[in-house]
């Protein structure tokens, strides 16, 4: 090829987006305080899960009360909160990591501020704030699981595009020409994947149309287990996925080249195969009747 057709190419070849020529802010200043768009984006997920929860509890054959619902609300949130920090701690920092072990300065755990929270251990924490309630009430912890598993993709959509906004966890650097190809700040000169509009598209949106079908247009949410291994499978799935197009965590970059995979991709395979066996084990079972949830007074 002549080098004029070369910088013919060139001319054409689609320019990187510059994430800051869009405007962006990671928070609102009020002066005395910023207030974060990610601490937003979870109280907004928490909300919205809460007001559609209390829709889904008014049908027919719901495993909760109202009252049971206020109680998950309270202890979900406290579940994220502290199954994500402690689950960073855990698998973000120390051993291989480049970050020194958080378990080893406790003071820094409750800096929630400085950023690092784990999706899988705010998963973790849920589960154990589900499990509290469904024991303390007599409940059916697989049937309460099942209308959770359909809240959360809300709080996974606001959470990734707060990361976008923040300009934050961005992809890896492009292969290729791009048309949405961006250039973060702190990240170099290079254009990189918008991978947290991807995980947006597929944590959050695609499972919201995915769970939202399945619970209001099926019988799903009368087999046990299937709204929950669906979720499971599906959302690991998504994150196994994106995470080929995510930039590993810069503490965890070693690990990512000797053993081929990211964290977040090794922590994802348990999760698709434990969907997976939901799923099969729900299909395989008759539907149940349902029965009303046991007040405890």
């Amino acid at each position: 090829m002549s080098l004029t057709l070369l910088a013919a190419a060139a001319t054409q070849a689609p320019q990187p987006i510059y994430w800051v020529e869009l405007g962006l802010r990671n928070g609102i200043d009020l002066g005395f305080f910023t207030l974060r768009y990610y601490s937003l984006a979870y109280l907004a997920g928490i909300i919205l899960g809460y007001w559609h929860l209390g829709r889904m509890i008014k049908g027919p054959g719901a495993p909760m009360a109202q009252r049971h619902a206020d109680d998950l609300f309270f202890y979900c949130t406290i579940g994220i909160i502290l199954g994500g920090r402690l689950g960073y701690a855990t698998f973000y920092t120390g051993g291989s990591s480049d970050i020194p072990s958080l378990w080893l300065h406790p003071a820094e755990l409750v800096k929630l501020w400085h950023g690092g929270m784990s999706f899988h251990g705010g998963l973790i924490g849920v589960l154990l704030a589900l499990a509290w309630v469904s024991w303390r009430n007599r409940l059916d912890f697989l049937r309460v699981a099942d209308y959770i598993a359909v809240c959360v993709p809300f709080g996974m959509l606001f959470g990734r595009l707060a990361n976008f906004v923040n300009g934050e966890l961005w992809g890896r650097v492009v292969s290729g020409p791009l048309p949405w190809a961006m250039v973060f700040p702190d990240a170099g000169p290079l254009p990189r994947h918008p991978s947290q509009l991807y995980e947006a598209g597929l944590e959050g949106l695609a499972m919201i149309v995915v769970m939202l079908v399945l619970f209001w247009k099926t019988r799903a949410r009368h087999r046990p287990g299937l709204l929950v291994g669906v979720f499971t499978a599906g959302i690991a799935s998504a994150r196994f996925t994106v995470e080929f197009f995510r930039e590993p965590d810069e503490q965890l970059q070693h690990f990512a080249q000797a053993t081929g995979l990211s964290m977040g991709q090794w922590l994802t395979m348990p999760l698709i195969l434990l969907g997976l066996v939901l799923v099969a084990r729900a299909l395989a079972r008759p539907v149940v009747p349902t029965r009303r949830p046991i007040e405890i007074t």
